[in-house]
């Protein structure tokens, strides 16, 4: 691999770019930070201002979501669904390696001359830097899970400055409608090709609060490297010598569940599986199995077959599985994320809500009963974007009718929820 120095690039705080919002809310994606275009004109492209998906989704497919589709309504718009895992896993990755190798291959078939992308903060497993990566090892670099806000976008000002005419950009939603909309509605990035790679994202923290959160989790912060909210109802931190501390949801202390811990902006968000990206490579919707690394690939458009092409000799190819229907599921919850979301002032414990070995009873409980693969998908889905359109309609009112796309409503009455 070569060794070429890595693009050097600061960026304005997450406070820095909030004094630019409007309502307080910034998903700090990095665009009204970069110093080539007025700050201005990357805003108009924000989706605080535009709303979620809409006219945005339409432009890319041709149609917005069928209301009649219960499915589409949930996961977007795919030509292609299914699961897999890397028959050689990229190792260090998150789960098998499926999207570094997809950008790793992009470049090496010279697809795209570099990728935006997010590396490790030196010194931190956590937190991220935004890089535009020109060579097979800082691409190699951007693998794992960053959870936290991060600019993703900052790192487009290099390429446009380079003159590099095919991109590929690795972001959340956030990151890819932004992006859509300002290439679209300003000259300066349309004559670069720019392929995306969707990462499913929501739950994302400042990094101010990122440490005090982590304490919460583990019984041992300073060794954990990688975390994951996972299928079987517990979190799994995965430690520095490789033990991986499985953490029941129902055995975290209550103050986690207080939604003041989460960013306006991710606990406002309506696109949880990034429906305007050209592939989206997740893991909710593939069943968790012992010794497997299975990833979730939704393919959206052409160019998202043509990154797929790429790896496909390389995959382990598996259909999805699990049972659509969760509805009792999810209602089971409704008036506890409704109630959840007011904005009344409310003392949340400090300690564990049950013990652990209980918390683990009950997960293997879940487990066994509750939905798996595609029910899972579909479960995690309604269950955010419940939880989001109470939050915008308790928090943010002036803004739900821009943000909330015409599709979630449709959900809210299959529960018979007040809208």
């Amino acid at each position: 691999m070569n060794n070429t120095t890595m693009t050097s690039i600061k960026v304005a705080t997450p406070e820095q770019s909030h004094k630019q919002r409007e309502n307080g809310l910034c998903s700090s994606c990095g665009l009204c930070s970069i110093q080539a275009w007025p700050a201005e004109q990357s805003i108009q492209s924000c989706f605080f201002k535009n709303g979620w998906l809409g006219e945005r989704e339409k432009k890319l497919f041709g149609r917005e979501r069928s209301l009649d589709d219960p499915v589409e309504m949930r996961f977007g718009m795919t030509l292609d669904r299914f699961t897999a895992q890397l028959k050689s896993p990229v190792p260090g990755s998150q789960w098998s390696g499926i999207i570094t190798r997809m950008a790793l291959r992009a470049f090496e078939e010279k697809l795209v001359d570099g990728v935006v992308s997010l590396q490790h903060t030196p010194g931190h497993h956590f937190f991220s830097q935004p890089v535009l990566a020109k060579n097979l090892d800082e691409i190699y670099a951007t693998r794992g899970n960053k959870p936290v806000l991060s600019p993703v976008l900052y790192s487009l000002e290099s390429a446009y400055r380079q003159g590099l005419k095919k991109v590929l950009v690795i972001g959340a939603a956030c990151h890819l409608h932004t992006l859509r909309d300002f290439q679209e509605r300003f000259e300066y990035l349309r004559e670069m090709e720019i392929l995306t790679i969707g990462i499913p994202c929501v739950d994302n923290v400042a990094r101010s609060k990122w440490p005090w959160i982590l304490e919460r989790m583990s019984q041992s912060p300073d060794t954990a490297c990688f975390m994951e909210f996972m299928q079987d109802f517990r979190i799994h931190i995965r430690h520095k010598n490789g033990r991986i501390e499985k953490v029941p949801f129902f055995s975290l202390p209550e103050e986690l569940s207080n939604p003041n811990i989460f960013p306006s902006a991710c606990m406002s968000c309506f696109d949880y599986l990034n429906s305007l990206a050209d592939i989206t490579v997740g893991y909710i919707g593939a069943e968790l199995l012992p010794e497997q690394k299975r990833q979730w690939i939704l393919v959206r458009t052409e160019t998202g077959r043509k990154l797929l092409k790429l790896i496909e000799a390389e995959l382990e190819r598996f259909p999805e599985t699990g049972k659509w229907e969760c509805h009792s599921f999810v209602q089971n919850t409704t008036k506890r994320i409704i109630e959840s979301m007011k904005p009344e002032e409310k003392e949340y414990s400090s300690t564990s809500r049950i013990p652990l070995w209980l918390g683990h009873i009950l997960a293997g409980l879940l487990g066994i009963i509750g939905p798996k693969g595609i029910g899972f998908a579909h479960y995690s889905v309604d269950f955010h974007l419940i939880r989001h359109y109470y939050y915008v309609k308790f928090r943010h009112p002036e803004l739900l009718e821009k943000l909330v796309p015409r599709h979630v409503r449709v959900i809210l009455e299959e529960y018979s929820l007040p809208l």
